[in-house]
Order: structure tokens, then sequence, then C-alpha cells
């Protein structure tokens, strides 16, 4: 278990972004959420239609600011003055979260992403995106920003068991996300695998296997979402009574096992989500983003264990 140099309870018992990039940078960073107007082969018929079965219009993106590559400064201007006051020594990421950034021609990546790292306030990029929408000249041209800059890419993997994934309406095999975890691997960009708790028909093992099966894959970072049953989504208008965990203890209870098997050089990205309350339908409690997260370290400390405490050899 480590020390934390500010008294930082998630940072003695697990290896968090937060902490990584305070270590790295020697200063608080904080990620500034765009939205680079790209849909998804979900969505325009190329794979799908209507996105996976939790996404709504927005893709989880509710957050992000719409931006061009000649606004982009402008966006970048207006969320850090929202952050400003309270860390003015703060560096920033500049993250491109909405639907899936990659899925575009190279030439437009180019021009968003540039725009981006072109800011000096920006020290870093963070792309998130779909395994199977990782072209030759899209990872090329990755791998060529990842000589002179710190980025790393998201893949939404969400649960390894391919039948799940059919019943989310995924639109790839889990053996698509295999393959971009090594060929990102082979050009060395960090990779972030995101997982979702709570979908339908999932059991507890089967979550366990999903984080399992992205630590054999060499993520460098992992991504725990809590389902949410939002307006808008599939989800909500197929199974509206769907209530992924029955209370907060339950959630909490799972994520601190998973914490617990998880290797210690996995940076912890998100352990929770935070959907808006005016679109939130289940569970009812997610949007206490604050309460779980701090139930969450309490319960480290009541078990006195800490990330990886229970790691047993995940080779097959």
């Amino acid at each position: 278990m480590r020390k934390s140099p500010t008294g930082d309870m998630a940072y003695e018992r697990m290896n968090t972004l937060n902490g990584f990039l305070r270590e790295r940078f020697g200063r608080k960073m904080i990620k500034l959420m765009l939205d680079g107007g790209f849909t998804c082969p979900n969505r325009d018929g190329t794979k799908g239609t209507g996105g996976c079965l939790f996404c709504n219009e927005s893709a989880s993106g509710d957050f992000a600011r719409a931006v061009s590559p000649g606004s982009i400064s402008r966006a970048l201007t207006d969320q850090i003055a929202l952050f400003e006051e309270k860390w003015p020594d703060a560096g920033y990421i500049a993250y491109f979260q909405n639907h899936t950034n990659t899925y575009a021609p190279v030439e437009k990546l180019k021009s968003l992403f540039g725009a981006a790292l072109a800011d000096p306030r920006v020290e870093g990029l963070a792309v998130a995106t779909r395994p199977d929408c990782l072209p030759d000249d899209v990872l090329e041209y990755l791998g060529e920003l990842a000589k002179d800059n710190f980025i790393w890419v998201e893949l939404g993997l969400q649960s390894s068991n391919d039948n799940i994934a059919n019943t989310v309406n995924r639109c790839y095999p889990t053996s698509e996300y295999d393959l971009a975890m090594q060929r990102l691997c082979s050009i060395g960009i960090p990779t972030v695998t995101h997982i979702i708790l709570g979908l339908p028909g999932e059991s507890e093992d089967d979550m366990k296997e999903s984080v399992r099966h992205a630590c054999l894959s060499k993520t460098w970072g992992i991504k725990l979402h809590l389902l949410n049953v939002v307006k808008g989504s599939r989800l909500a208008a197929d199974m509206p009574d769907y209530v992924p965990f029955s209370s907060m203890d339950e959630y909490v209870s799972l994520v601190c096992d998973i914490i617990e098997e998880l290797p210690p050089d996995v940076v912890i990205h998100r352990l929770t989500g935070d959907a808006p309350r005016k679109i939130l339908i289940a569970p009812e409690w997610s949007y206490r983003k604050r309460t779980i997260m701090n139930s969450i370290n309490h319960e480290l400390v009541r078990r006195d264990s800490f990330q990886g405490s229970r790691l047993t050899d995940i080779n097959p």
C-alpha cells in the first residue's frame, strides 16, 4: 500500500489516474471534454442502428463541449475558466469523448487532434473509440502523435462475454478488442478499457471475468462504469423496469472485490458512472457519485485491503 503525500485515501489504496498524473506531471491534471462531432458504425447503419442498448443520443458524453477545429481554443478556454480558481496551477488533457472518435477520415482526426495539441495549455490527449474503428492509417497517425505527446486511447469493451455483448447490441466480437489491444500495444500507445457493471443477464462472475480479460490483454488503465438506465436509450424503452443493482452497498462490495484482484500497475480511471440526474432512471442513487466513491474508500479501509491485495496469478 502506497503512502500518499497529501493524505489522499484513494491514492494510498488504489493506483488512481489522479495519482498517476500527479506523479508524472508534478501537479493536478484535468481532462477537458470535447465533442468532435463523430458518429458510430453502430448508429449510421454500417454495423447497426440505434447504438448500444445503454447509449442515449449523446453516447455517454453529456458533459462534453461540441467543437470544430476553429472553435477548440475557445472551448478549452471556457472549460478552463471553470477550474482555474480552484486549481490555478493545473495542467490539462484534451479528451475526445462522445461516440467513436476515430470513426472518420484520418484528415478529420488530424485537424481536430492537431488543433487541441497545438494549444499551449494542453499537455496530453485522450481518445475514446471502438476497437473495430482503428484502421491502419489511423493507427499510424496515433503512433506518430505518441512520439512527441502524452496520449492514451480508450476502448469500449463493456463485457468480454460475447453473448452479453450481442444482447446489448455491441456489434463486434471480443476478438476485435483483442486485436486492437495487440496493435495499440505494438506501437506503444497506452490503452484504457471500459467495462460496464450491471448489464442485463450478466452475473458478478461475468463482470469480474471481463476485468480479468482486459488485464490479460495488457490494458494500461481500466474504467468501471455503473450501468445507468437513462432516458432516450433503447434499454429504457425495451426494459423500463430494469435495475442493475439492488443497492449501493451491493455495487460498492463488487467494486471492492474487483479492486482487490486488480494488478497494482493498472491505472484506475473510473469506478462508477455519473449520468445527469435529469435523464437518469435507474439506479436512482447512482447520481450520488461522491457518496459512492467515499463508500468504496471506506469499505477498503474496513476490509484493510487495497488494489491487488487478493491478486492471484491471472495468466492462463
